[in-house]
């Protein structure tokens, strides 16, 4: 492999005048810039990432641990790994995925790959309250930001890019509003998770708006599965409260919920407007298709990798981004 030295022998100029080429091209005249340019390319010259990361403290590859999900596939992941490889790759960069045990049992993990040089920053995600990973990444003045907010804390522990949960319910009451629903149902997660009181915040307050009720018509789920998005149903129907519409935290238990009152003999959609959250590949493949809340990932990842690589610009590194609602079959007009 050709060095920095032979491309500047090649192209009869300096050494930083190449580094110049490579990292400050506006620094050159045109035809200085094209003839290095040119020996780049014949000898195939390829720079060092730990020289240029150590030297110019660079983020040039980003470390992401693939997180581990208990008792489900989150039907999401595919499309942010993606989106993510992506945008980094759009700016000459790229992710290691990885894994490491949650806490600070992982703390290793992260110390090993930078420690060798593996990465230069990090991406997190399944950020909890108190998470070990911050605090370390700052006394080791790692980069990194993270997708998803910290709940039950005072102030952020860093940067990071979400999408707004409270919003996006607020959108699919109204559209179940605006489609005749005056009794909408909220299917959601224990009061422990800081997003689920994100989201069922946000579809108390639109039906407050609307003047339309909430007592005894949310319905907390022990865990995200199409098994007790159906139970959770179930106990709402079988309350005696008339529900004309169900907002589910989640495209699983939406799912789940389809399924119980199919089981019924009701008609989603006719019956029962239902929506989810997520947009998973899913929501458009069951019958009726499911109305969900899409977040926008493309965005989320393009936003995270700005902020990582120092690319804002002066521009907040706290982006709270809405999702879009895809309407489906599943929240026909009744």
């Amino acid at each position: 492999m050709a060095t920095l030295k032979q491309v500047a022998a090649h192209a009869e100029v300096s050494v930083q005048t190449v580094s110049n080429a490579l990292n400050a091209p506006h620094r050159l005249r045109a035809d200085t810039l094209e003839r290095v340019n040119r020996s780049i390319e014949l000898l195939n010259y390829r720079p060092n990432r730990n020289a240029r990361s150590l030297r110019t403290s660079a983020v040039e590859l980003i470390g992401y641990c693939v997180p581990s999900w208990p008792n489900q596939t989150h039907l999401v992941m595919d499309q942010f790994l993606h989106a993510l490889c992506a945008a980094a790759e759009r700016t000459g960069r790229h992710i290691l995925l990885f894994t490491a045990p949650g806490g600070v049992d992982g703390m290793p993990t992260y110390d090993d790959l930078h420690a060798r040089r593996m990465v230069d920053g990090f991406v997190l995600s399944q950020t909890e309250t108190h998470d070990p990973r911050h605090g370390w990444l700052k006394e080791q003045d790692i980069p990194f930001v993270s997708f998803g907010r910290v709940w039950k804390e005072t102030t952020q522990p860093g940067p990071w890019v979400d999408v707004d949960g409270a919003a996006g319910s607020a959108m699919a009451v109204r559209h179940l509003y605006e489609s005749g629903r005056r009794r909408i149902a909220f299917l959601g997660w224990p009061k422990s998770s800081g997003l689920g009181e994100d989201r069922v915040g946000g579809w108390r307050d639109a039906c407050k708006d609307l003047g339309l009720p909430t007592s005894g018509l949310t319905v907390r789920c022990r865990e995200d599965s199409i098994e007790e998005g159906a139970r959770a149903t179930a106990r709402l129907l079988d309350s005696g409260r008339t529900v004309d519409g169900i907002v589910a935290l989640s495209d699983i238990l939406a799912l789940g919920a389809l399924r119980e009152l199919t089981r019924r003999g009701l008609t989603p959609g006719h019956d029962v407007g239902v929506t989810g959250f997520d947009d998973s590949p899913l929501a458009e493949v069951v019958s009726p298709g499911l109305t969900s809340l899409r977040q926008p990932m493309d965005q989320i990842a393009e936003e995270l990798i700005t902020i990582l690589t120092g690319s804002s610009n002066g521009s907040p590194v706290e982006r709270l981004l809405r999702p879009e609602l895809v309407i489906r079959g599943s929240s026909a007009p009744g």
